[in-house]
């Protein structure tokens, strides 16, 4: 199946985006922690196999902590992404989430789980299109993975970033055209260009009352790898729903496997 996207330009405003809605992230977080799924009741264990978390724009591995001991509590072994704050250059920092998966692949002997949020998701999709033996499977949260349609303010964010990329890079004596529709790097050709293994799960959570994103940029073209819960974008990451869902596929994805994803056709259900 393919994992193509039409361009990773910030190609521009979408309309209405609820962006007040973000202010009350803190509320999921407040329901996780009354939630039994933040307990590993009601959910399915793990069976160790390794999961990599991987940060937002202007995101470190610190504000998926919460997800990080979860994923250990309910049996799973849980890795920091290691790319350091998600303020650099994509094709850097899919080269740094690359050497993580490399890593945890030769200390498990297991393939791994990609888990990104925003544009972390995209980065993981990347990784896994370029580490096909190594990845089994992709798991993201409001994740740009189409195109990178957004509210007014974070295309400012997005151009800050680019921007200081362009002059970092600049002192280094290179040109770079990262967030553009020149930008020929191979974070940017896995993307465009690229072909998801069919062997490679995938997984694509999003809300339609996102504040920052269009939720229509972070669904999959195959709607059976779809799953729609309620929110904000930045909460997500706290959200019960979304840890409820991220254990049942990660559950879902040790039954099935390395078997084609052409071969699964039940549609997933959304979250309850």
């Amino acid at each position: 199946m393919s994992a193509r996207v039409r361009t990773m330009e910030l190609v521009g405003p979408a309309a209405a985006l609820p962006i007040w809605r973000e202010a009350f992230f803190a509320l999921d977080w407040l329901s996780l922690r009354a939630s039994p799924v933040y307990y590993g009741i009601g959910v399915p264990r793990g069976d160790g196999a390794p999961v990599i978390l991987v940060p937002g724009l202007l995101g470190s591995d610190a504000y998926l902590l919460e997800m990080y001991y979860w994923l250990r509590r309910i049996g799973y072994r849980p890795y920091r992404s290691g790319i350091g704050r998600n303020l650099e250059c994509p094709d850097i920092l899919s080269e740094r989430l690359i050497e993580t998966v490399d890593r945890a692949h030769e200390e498990t002997g297991r393939r791994v789980h990609l888990i990104g949020h925003s544009f972390g998701g995209t980065i993981a999709r990347s990784v896994a299109v370029r580490r096909p033996q190594q990845v089994a499977q992709v798991i993201t949260l409001a994740a740009p993975i189409r195109e990178i349609r957004a509210h007014p303010l974070v295309l400012t964010v997005g151009r800050f970033v680019r921007n200081a990329v362009v002059a970092r890079r600049a002192e280094e004596q290179v040109k770079a055209t990262c967030y553009t529709g020149t930008c020929t790097c191979p974070f940017v050709r896995s993307l465009t260009n690229g072909q998801m293994a069919p062997t490679v799960q995938r997984l694509a959570v999003y809300t339609k009352t996102d504040g920052m994103l269009d939720w229509r940029s972070c669904s999959d073209e195959d709607e059976r790898s779809n799953v729609e819960v309620s929110g904000s974008h930045v909460g997500l990451v706290f959200n019960p729903q979304v840890y409820r869902t991220i254990a049942v596929s990660l559950a879902e994805a040790a039954r099935y496997g390395a078997r084609q994803w052409t071969e699964r056709s039940t549609p997933r259900k959304n979250a309850a």
